[in-house]
């Protein structure tokens, strides 16, 4: 458990969208230029404050679920950087996924969506949670049916989309709240791009090289996003349970591979991996150090490799660094 966990962290959080809304812009809260950029909205989906706020409350409300008991929230925690702190994320009736939780966090910039890679919008992510039955289990021509009855989602409705409550206002506003969800403001963020040199500490200056220099991690997990974006198959196991992407086109050549997380707050999304078999930063630095398990998908960028204990601590350190909180300041 990391020692953020332990601090008394609100486990569903009220937004004030006002002060989340400059996001749109391509400064952060600090004043340097972001090195993610501007979020960029769909046309049919420009984001501004009404949407967002929308969004937000369909984003925490439980009657999106069959049962009434599992709102989007229940598996994207703002005080665990959007994730669940699971190995699996936990529907209705005590359903368990076959996937871990991913953070929210810089969803804006997203190309493709899910660990597939495979949905290319988050309009149409939205709706894969809500109906899938291990999940929220919601038919959803019965949860418009319901929205529909609630007098102030109606009255939204027709206030920020000039229609009726329908799927297309559900899925747009939820949307929305998502791409207002940015994390750019770490310590690795006011070092590296706001030159701020005692940002980072001499230990987490050091793992940035070992990250960055000695090792190849950067050719899955680049700044500034790190990720690449891409499906990959990290050698996490010789038959894997879960086949990934395979289940897509029936490609055996993209049996085992899976979205490239981001690395940012990683130091709070534990557990890690798709299926969240890793509990520790040390642990996934002994997978790659091993050189991952044999499986002809394997990537061929991963490698075995040797540490020092300092030089592992070092790297984890550096890690630490791309922890950042501070939207949880807008309160």
């Amino acid at each position: 458990m990391n020692l953020l966990r332990k601090i008394n962290l609100p486990i569903i959080l009220i937004f004030s969208v006002s002060s989340l809304f400059f996001l749109k812009c391509s400064v952060s809260k600090t004043g340097f230029l972001s090195p993610l950029g501007a979020v960029k909205s769909p046309a049919d989906n420009q984001l501004d404050t009404a949407k967002i706020a929308l969004g937000k409350e369909f984003f925490f409300d439980k009657r999106l679920s069959l049962n009434e008991s599992v709102s989007c929230a229940v598996c994207h925690k703002p005080g665990l950087a959007f994730t669940d702190g699971l190995k699996v994320s936990e529907g209705i009736l005590g359903r368990k996924s076959a996937r871990n939780s991913p953070t929210l966090l810089n969803a804006a910039f997203l190309p493709k969506v899910m660990f597939d890679g495979e949905i290319p919008t988050l309009e149409m992510q939205s709706i894969v949670p809500i109906q899938e039955h291990v999940e929220m289990g919601m038919e959803m021509k019965a949860l418009i049916v319901r929205l529909k009855s609630v007098p102030e989602y109606q009255a939204a409705a027709k206030r920020v989309f000039n229609r009726d409550m329908d799927v297309w206002v559900l899925t747009r506003a939820l949307a929305a709240y998502q791409r207002s969800l940015i994390s750019d403001n770490s310590p690795f963020d006011k070092f590296f791009y706001g030159n701020s040199k005692m940002a980072m500490s001499a230990s987490a200056k050091r793992g940035w090289n070992i990250f960055s220099e000695k090792l190849y991690c950067t050719k899955c997990h680049p700044a500034p996003y790190f990720t690449t974006f891409k499906v990959e198959n990290n050698g996490l196991y010789e038959i894997y349970p879960d086949n990934g992407r395979f289940r897509i086109n029936n490609d055996s050549t993209e049996m085992g591979k899976f979205k490239v997380p981001t690395l940012r707050n990683i130091e709070i999304t534990d557990p890690y991996m798709h299926d969240g078999s890793y509990e520790s930063l040390s642990d996934i630095i002994d997978h790659y150090a091993a050189g991952g398990k044999n499986h002809k998908n394997k990537s061929a960028i991963i490698q075995p490799f040797t540490l020092t204990k300092k030089e592992k601590n070092d790297l984890i350190e550096f890690l630490y660094s791309l922890t950042d909180m501070s939207f949880m300041e807008r309160l």
